[in-house]
């Protein structure tokens, strides 16, 4: 009897057994989502992020997986996120949406860093025969192209009572800005951080002017239209670490620059520190009564014929975390 018993559980074992293994083959495996992050190498706080590995800890829980593309500049980032190849992107110059808004890119802006004036300058050589703002008149200056340093060169030659069309523009990346403008291939330049400290700091360099009482600079965070309304969560999660990494670099200036000189090329801490603190860094909600600098922007550029139509700076969508 004991031996009819132990026969008879074995298999109501092995029948449950098989039950399970067939109810778990059954259920459909959660497929796990992905966050594609474009950024730039300026993008501090991101990378920063990146660097941590704070976000993919964070989204991971949520069962979100995080991956990284990284641009040579804002505009090559935002065509990215228009056309989705990428979801996100990381802050680019307040410039860089209106020439995606005239590219008709349906944008949503979900944070901000709020302005970061002498983050930008135009600069020249020590021994330079330029010395004020009137004299790049028929020079070449190497400048990004939709990059904020653009708005800067044009306010700049306003303030000189120049025109864009006075000078001769050189449309270069950073890495490729720099090369020309350390071989003297172009008159002057106009950069931005960390890649203006730098050359401050490694080559012979005078200042024309920076941002300040020309234009803020702020940087923003976008995402299309079509994220935005699917995830939500997702922008919230990434907004509460982004406000949290702008609080820490502030906070923790060395140790931040300790982490970002090797991803920023090898840069050495105190560059690194001394760029940060051209920055704010102090991540804010987007407000749109406090678009008004956007709006002079894209009037500037279209102005100078840079825009194939005018831009209503207003016309986007915004997240509110």
């Amino acid at each position: 009897m004991p031996n009819v018993i132990r026969t008879t559980r074995t298999r109501l074992f092995r029948a449950g057994l098989l039950a399970a293994l067939a109810c778990a083959i059954a259920l459909p495996v959660q497929a796990r989502e992905t966050l594609r992050i474009g950024y730039q190498k300026s993008s501090t706080l991101i990378t920063l992020l990146k660097a941590q590995g704070t976000l993919e800890k964070t989204l991971g829980q949520d069962g979100i997986d995080v991956t990284w593309h990284e641009f040579a500049s804002g505009l090559p980032l935002l065509e990215a996120l228009n056309i989705g190849n990428v979801d996100i992107s990381a802050d680019v110059a307040d410039t860089v949406p209106i020439f995606a808004q005239a590219a008709q890119a349906k944008l949503t802006y979900f944070a901000e860093e709020s302005p970061s004036p002498s983050a930008q300058a135009i600069v020249v050589p020590k021994d330079s025969p330029i010395q004020q703002l009137a004299d790049l008149k028929g020079k070449k200056v190497a400048v990004t192209k939709a990059a904020g340093t653009h708005y800067l060169l044009i306010a700049a030659l306003n303030k000189a009572g120049l025109k864009f069309s006075d000078i001769q523009p050189a449309y270069l990346s950073p890495a490729d800005g720099r090369a020309a403008f350390e071989n003297n291939k172009v008159d002057a330049w106009v950069t931005w951080e960390p890649f203006l400290t730098s050359v401050q700091r490694q080559l012979p360099t005078r200042t024309l002017a920076d941002g300040t009482g020309l234009a803020s600079y702020k940087r923003y965070y976008l995402t299309s239209n079509d994220y935005a309304k699917a995830h939500p969560e997702v922008l919230k999660r990434v907004y509460e670490q982004l406000h949290q990494a702008g609080a820490w670099i502030k906070a923790n200036p060395k140790d931040a620059a300790q982490v970002l000189g090797p991803l920023w090329g090898n840069l050495d801490t105190a560059t690194v520190e001394a760029a940060n603190a051209h920055r704010s860094y102090q991540v804010e909600p987007v407000k749109a009564d406090q678009l008004g600098e956007q709006q002079k922007i894209a009037d500037a550029f279209f102005a100078a014929g840079l825009l194939p139509k005018a831009v209503d700076a207003k016309d986007v969508q915004i997240w509110k975390p």
